[in-house]
Order: structure tokens, then sequence, then C-alpha cells
């Protein structure tokens, strides 16, 4: 596995890596840009060619193109290494029967979903089984290169044909209901009830998707992680769509449907599409709309859900582009549903647009029935958030003009409270005025109300973007560290001693010790045949030094500074004395590194 972590090495440089995500200005040796994994306006984000490393001294995300990849699409290292290597040309070792001991639960979840997903496919086009199916979707305007672009399958109406398949396959029940495709009884009773309706297993586990069309939900490299079904024929009882739960590889705040497809044409177009189902979404990619993705079986649309998983959600399409068009359905639902999520969107500084749609329509209608140039102009046309909700505003009050008055300040004015920029409230606010005839002097009194009663809620968007940025500057050298000392740890002839680096990271040890297997994977592949390890070692402990000595610079600065950190001049000469140490400190490190080279 060294081999091809070093071939992607060889093939792919820091600098044409990271310039395809974002761009980046000459500054001498380096290159420099806005950070991708916080807000900021002032460029402090380096790429060192020479080093093949990052570095943002605004929030401190670092590492090389692999940590790169991690952070910026939301993976792991396994994926990371799948997504480099397919853009390197570099085959991958493929999974043997021979190699299932050393297979991690994720690595056999990834492999149970896949063999899921093909077993879909096959059901589709099988006269037999998916027949039925296969007719329902082209007549929805599917062409067969969309169907097989995005895998969609048919789960057979059958209690366990999926369950028996993957038995055959050697998955074990625990991790065929781990993966959420199967389960059992809630409850068993001799008396009949749920457990024994139209032939329903007594105590076996059975196919949680039966009867529907399988939409495979996939991470930004690629790999299937879950799934969303369409029920065929409604029975009255079954819920329309049925979505894969929770599991140990999806996480539906973090996941956005078609987002592996999408990315690229959302960097390249430099704004997004965000539609509500699956449908919406195959069809406005075979309309040639690539950079629409959708938010169905995800967090999105949950009424309930955390801002902070709404921004999680929001964090890779932010990264790709700040510019998005909302197209949800032209109904109650989805009007609902485009206001909560332009209001976390507008707050995180993205520009905002929503699209032109007829009434009572969503977009798969629009392109099916309508046609694909209609929908071209729904895009085309698309309006800033605001505006058009004035429009629905001014629209829904009838020509009331006390009504109008009082929607503005109810719903419209808490959206130009969230955004940043005072240049730009002025701007809505002289536009709200010139169309609703309101003084804007009485807008601007109103906009101070509204901004006093939600300080509150944007003190908590405040701290839910600080959480989700603090989750996308996970320590990769903490994570590299731990790695190599969990797979010396059980190799019999050692060459760095483990517990030395267990010592200086007993906190961050049992943090990561749920990602253990991960780590140790890391760690082979970069490592096994290194001549380097002792040395990578030394210089990834003494950066880790220099940044707890970084953090400990910043907290004796703010009690200097700060009058009550620092009460009654408390001990002034003793914070001037740790910070005299905490440099003198920074100034061996960086002569130790000089000395050693590294």
């Amino acid at each position: 596995m060294s081999s091809s972590v070093d071939q992607i090495k060889s093939r792919i440089d820091i600098l044409t890596l990271v310039s395809a995500y974002m761009k980046l200005d000459k500054a001498g040796a380096s290159w420099k840009g806005r950070c991708p994994f916080h807000n900021e306006k002032t460029p402090s984000f380096f790429v060192s060619p020479a080093r093949e490393s990052y570095y943002c001294f605004g929030c401190g995300a670092s590492g090389d193109i692999f940590t790169f990849v991690e952070e910026f699409e939301g993976l792991d290292f396994k994926g990371a290494l799948k997504l480099l290597a397919d853009r390197a040309g570099v085959v991958l070792e493929t999974f043997t029967p021979e190699m299932k001991e050393a297979e991690s639960e994720k690595e056999k979840l990834y492999r149970i979903m896949e063999e899921a997903t093909k077993f879909f496919e096959s059901n589709l086009h099988n006269l037999a089984y998916g027949k039925g199916a296969l007719d329902y979707l082209k007549a929805r305007g599917l062409e067969e290169k969309s169907i097989k672009d995005f895998r969609i399958g048919w789960a057979i109406l059958d209690w366990r044909k999926l369950y028996d398949y993957l038995k055959t396959k050697g998955f074990t029940d625990n991790e065929i209901g781990s993966a959420g495709l199967a389960k059992r009884p809630a409850s068993h009773t001799s008396l009949g009830g749920p457990d024994k309706e139209a032939g329903k297993p007594d105590k076996a586990m059975y196919d949680r998707f039966r009867g529907r069309v399988m939409f495979p939900m996939s991470d930004s490299s690629g790999r299937i992680i879950a799934f969303s079904g369409r029920i065929l024929e409604d029975d009255g009882k079954s819920a329309k769509y049925l979505n894969s739960p929770e599991t140990p590889i999806f996480n539906k705040s973090s996941v956005l449907f078609g987002i592996d497809k999408a990315k690229e044409s959302i960097r390249k177009n430099n704004f997004s599409i965000l539609v509500e189902g699956q449908m919406d979404l195959v069809l406005s990619h075979q309309a040639g709309f690539k950079n629409t993705v959708a938010s169905s079986g995800t967090a999105m649309t949950d009424t309930i859900i955390s801002k902070e998983n709404i921004i999680n959600n929001l964090g890779l399409i932010f990264r790709l582009s700040k510019n998005i068009v909302l197209a949800y359905d032209a109904d109650k639902a989805g009007i609902n549903a485009t206001n909560r999520f332009a209001k976390i969107a507008l707050s995180l500084g993205m520009d905002v647009k929503v699209a032109s749609m007829t009434e009572g329509m969503d977009p798969a209608d629009v392109i099916s029935k309508q046609g694909k140039d209609v929908w071209r102009e729904a895009i085309r046309n698309s309006k800033h958030f605001i505006p058009s909700l004035l429009e629905r505003i001014i629209k829904d009050a009838g020509g009331d003009g006390r009504k109008v008055g009082l929607r503005i300040k109810e719903r419209l004015l808490p959206f130009v409270n969230d955004l940043g920029s005072s240049i730009e409230k002025s701007h809505f606010i002289t536009l709200i005025s010139n169309v609703s005839g309101i003084a804007e002097k009485a807008l601007m009194e109103d906009l101070k109300k509204v901004e006093s009663e939600l300080k509150h809620e944007m003190e908590e968007t405040e701290t839910a973007k600080i959480n989700v940025e603090k989750k996308l500057r996970k320590d990769p050298i903490e994570r590299r560290l731990l790695g190599i000392a969990f797979w010396q740890e059980g190799m019999k002839d050692k060459i760095i001693e483990p517990e030395a680096i267990f010592k200086k990271l007993e906190k961050a040890k049992e943090i990561y010790k749920d990602i253990k297997e991960d780590l140790i994977y890391e760690a082979e592949a970069f490592y096994s045949n290194s001549e380097n390890l002792q040395k990578d070692v030394d210089e990834m402990l003494l950066s880790l030094e220099e940044e707890y000595l970084n953090e400990d610079l910043v907290r004796e600065m703010i009690k200097l500074k700060n009058p009550k950190e620092n009460p009654e001049g408390k001990v002034e000469k003793e914070i001037l004395k740790k910070i005299s140490e905490i440099n003198k400190r920074k100034e061996e490190i960086k002569n130790i590194k000089n000395k050693k080279n590294i």
C-alpha cells in the first residue's frame, strides 16, 4: 500500500491539487489564498510546494495532499486515498478473501453497500422483477444513461431477497443490520399483529427496503453509503420515501445526494443548484445542470435538526462556491424549506437565489413536462432571496399596505439582519423601500429592533459556525502520530516507542480510539516501507509542541491585556516571564529543526 501512496505523491503535487479547488496567488516561495476551512477576508492560507504542505495562520489547518482532500471533501483517509488514486491514475489494491481478517468494520460496510447496489441494479433490469420499476422511471423522463450513471435499482417486494443474497456473499447478520439494510421485528407475538402480517418473518431479519425504486447515495469520493427508496405502488400505509438510518458510514447531517457527481461542475460554474428530490436531481443532471445536489434523505429539510447540522451539511457546497440557487418545490412545504435554508446560508455569507418556477410544480415536473429550456430559464431568471420573498409578501397581502408593512418586519427583515455586510443591508433596505413605498428610515428603525430581538439567535448561529469550523480542522498531526503509535504498538519489532507518543497525546488517544483501525491503516499506508519514520515522528512531535506553545502564548497575552484576567495588576512580571520562556522554547525548537534539517 505504501507504493500506492508514493505513486500518488509522485504524480500529484500539492500546488496543482489545491489550485484545482481554490484561487491561489504567488507569495514569495509559497502561494496564498483565502482559507477554505474558515471565513476570512484577508488571505492567511499558504501552500508550500517545497515542503509539499499547506498551513493556515488564521485557523491552524495544516497538512499534505491527503489531509487537504480529507478536510475539504469531508472524507476519511481511505476515501481521500481512493479519490486521489483515481485522479492520479493509480490502481489501488482490491479486496481479496485473504484480506478479510484485516478488513475494518467501515470497510465491510462500504463493501456491503456496493454489493447491495449491484443487487438492486440487477433487479431493475430483470424482466421478471423490475419491468414495472423500469417503466416507471422511463415514464418520468429518465434516460437509460441517467439510470446507469446514478446506479438506480429496484428492491423486490419480498421480505428477504436482499438479506439472502448478502448472506451468500459471506456477510453476517450484525454486518447487514449495521449497514441499515435489514432489521429484526420490533416485537414477537403468537397472537398475530404486525409481525404476522403478509407473511412477515417472526424472528428472522428482513429487508428494510421492499417494493421500492432505489437511489444510492454516495460520499464525495463516490463510495455508496446509504439508500433512498421510493415506493412504487402506494399501499396507503408506507412512507413515499424511505431512507437509510444513520450508520457508522452515513451521517445525514453531512451528506448531500449527488455531491460526488456535482462537485466539479459546481467549482467550474461557481454556483450550485439545490433541489429536494431524487427525480429533481437526476433530471436536472440529464438536462445539463450537473452542478445540482439534492437534500432528500439528509438533514436539510428536517424541521427539528440543529443549525450546526445544517451548517455542516452546507460545508462542502460553501467551500466549492458561495453562490447557490434554491429550487425546492413551489408549494407550502417547499417554501418553508427554502426560507429555513436561506436563513442559514445568508448568515454564512452565501449569495442565495431562488429559481423562478410555476407555482405547484417541482423541478422534475418543469423538466419532464415543460422542457429543458424552461428549466434553463428558471435557473437563469433566479432572483436573490430577499427581493424574491418581498414579491411573495406583496402578492400574499393582496394590496393591503398595512399587511405588507407588518409582514416585511416579521418575515423579511430577519433575513436582511442575517446579511454580514452593512453595504448589502443598506442596498436591500433601499430596494424594499422603493418597491413597498415604506420610508427607508422606518425600515432601518424596525431593522434595529429585529436585530435586538434576534441577538440570541445570531449568537447561536455564530457558535454553531465555530463548532463546525473546529470539526473541519481536525488535527492531522495528532491523527498521524496516534496512527503510528497504534500501529507500532502491535508490532513485534518496533521502529519507534509508541508509549512516548501516547504519553504526550493522552487525551487525544481517547478521542480517536473509535477509529483506531483507520489510523493504523493510514500509518501503514505511509510508513510500511519507509526509512523516514523516526525523522517524521521527531518533526511531528516538535511541530505539535509548537502548536501547544502558540496556544499558551495567546492565553498569556490575553491575561496581560485583559484586566479581568489580570486583576489588580496581578503578577504582571510572572506573565511576562512565562511569555519569555515560551518564546525561548519556540526558538529552541526552530534551531533543533534547522540543525536536523527537518
